[in-house]
This record gives C-alpha cells, sequence and structure tokens, in this order.
C-alpha cells in the first residue's frame, strides 16, 4: 500500500503492461480503459524498470511468455521486487500460459502481489480477476475520471455557436465529464448556459456534443471557461473521449519510456 496522503491516494496509481499480446490490448486494455484505469503499454522492461523509481507504487502486469527466457523473466521480477524504493510495486502476471508447474512458480512461490491472470478464451473472466487487483491496489485512489492536458495540442479544439456565430477555441483539457477551453477573444459566456451543437474535435475525432457552462476563471491575460457535458452525452461519445485520453496519456508516456 502507498503512504497514507501521497500522491497516488489521490489521483491513482498508473498500470502498465508489460509486453502485452495483441489481445490483451485490443481486450482486456480497452476494457480497463472505459472502467477509467490509468492504463499503459509499456515494450522495453529495462526501461520500465527504471521508470518505476518515479512511480514506485505503480502496478505491472507482465507476460511471460515474451521477449525473455524464463530465467531472465524470474531476474527481471527479482530486480524489482528486491528494492527497497518499490517495496509498493504490484506485480503480476496476465498470459495464456496455464502450465500448473508455471503457475504455481508465480503465484505460489514467488507470492507476486498482482497474481496470475490466464487469457485464452473468456475473456470476461481475465478482466474480472484483473479488475480483483487493481481494486485491492486502490489503483484509482479517490479520483473518478481520467483527465488528460492538451493545451500544447494544435488539433484539439472546440466550435461553440454564441449568438449564432461558431467560435473556435482551444481545449485545455478533457475527461468525459466535460473539457475546459480557452478562446483568442473572450466571447464572455455566462454560467449556466446551455449550447448545443458543440464541436469538439480531438485530432481526427469530431465529436458533437451538448453542454453548459459551469463557470471561467482568468489565467493571466486569458478567461478559461470549463464545460460540462449533459446528461445526455451519446455514450458512444464516452468510450471516444475515453480512447483519446488513453492514447494521450500513452503518447506521454512513450516519451519517459524512452
Amino acid at each position: 500500500m502507498s503512504n497514507a496522503n501521497s500522491p497516488s491516494d489521490i489521483v491513482g496509481k498508473k498500470v502498465f503492461f508489460l509486453y502485452p499480446t495483441a489481445v490483451v490490448q485490443n481486450k482486456i486494455i480497452e476494457e480497463l480503459v472505459q472502467m477509467e484505469y490509468e492504463v499503459y503499454i509499456a515494450k522495453d522492461h529495462a526501461a520500465l524498470r527504471r521508470l518505476l523509481k518515479q512511480y514506485p507504487d505503480s502496478i505491472v502486469f507482465i507476460d511471460i511468455n515474451e521477449q525473455l527466457s524464463d530465467k531472465e523473466w524470474d531476474a527481471w521480477i527479482q530486480g524489482v521486487t528486491a528494492l527497497p524504493e518499490l517495496k509498493d510495486a504490484v506485480i503480476g502476471i496476465v498470459t495464456a500460459n496455464d502450465k500448473a508447474e508455471t503457475r504455481q512458480k508465480y503465484a505460489g512461490a514467488a507470492g507476486l502481489k498482482g497474481g496470475y491472470t490466464v487469457f485464452k478464451s473468456d475473456i470476461e473472466s481475465a478482466v474480472k480477476h484483473i479488475t480483483a487487483v487493481l481494486t485491492a491496489a486502490a489503483a484509482k485512489g479517490r479520483r473518478k475520471y481520467l483527465r488528460a492536458t492538451t493545451e500544447t495540442e494544435t488539433m484539439t479544439t472546440v466550435n461553440m455557436p454564441i449568438n449564432g456565430v461558431f467560435i473556435t477555441g482551444q481545449i485545455m483539457d478533457i475527461s468525459v465529464v466535460g473539457f475546459s477551453c480557452a478562446f483568442e477573444h473572450d466571447p464572455v459566456i455566462v454560467k449556466n448556459t446551455l449550447v448545443n451543437n458543440i464541436q469538439v474535435k480531438l485530432q481526427s475525432m469530431l465529436l458533437n456534443v451538448e453542454a453548459i457552462i459551469f463557470g471561467s476563471r482568468m489565467d493571466g491575460n486569458s478567461r478559461i471557461y470549463v464545460v460540462l457535458f449533459t446528461q445526455r452525452i451519446d455514450p458512444v461519445v464516452r468510450t471516444k473521449i475515453r480512447k483519446y485520453i488513453q492514447q494521450n496519456l500513452q503518447s506521454k508516456m512513450d516519451s519517459e519510456l524512452k
């Protein structure tokens, strides 16, 4: 467990899948993303081991059938779990290998806190097993929704109809609950204004939403508007926003893993 009042108790913990197969990426990770877990894919075990010192209470699921030999995986796992600074890290196995001796080796003798999850045809059971591990590890902390910061991305914008005219703004951050944005010229939108037919552009995705202006604040010379989606938002839109957030966070994490 993490220390009381640590940042992860508030914002949650990072969940890494090391060398996941295509099935894990397209089925299991996709499910976890829609559950609002902060999930990353790692394809470099040496880089991930270094990065764990920066995020010492992370949760790591390894596919032991990929990349390394049994002895090399044993050495990697022992090298991580033996470090005092990584005592709060949770290591688990997610694999198609259902051999009894392998399961006993990692789930039994090694005593990995993340358990041993087998995925084959029953993906649903594998997801349930993994989410049980994540729940026990308090992976979400006290946060409810993941948020991506986007103020440096030129292709993340909003077109908002105000007084019959569409005005374009820069989205600063976004979650499935709403987003914040700024305009080159402040349109002076009143709090609690309901706005229909908002066009949200997330790179190549164009989403149409309805939202309410929750409020605004000054940031230097710019006014930042906080915009909340209404309950009438299409569930498909929520799914696309979560996928975008995961891609956004993954891109930033890839830079850290280099």
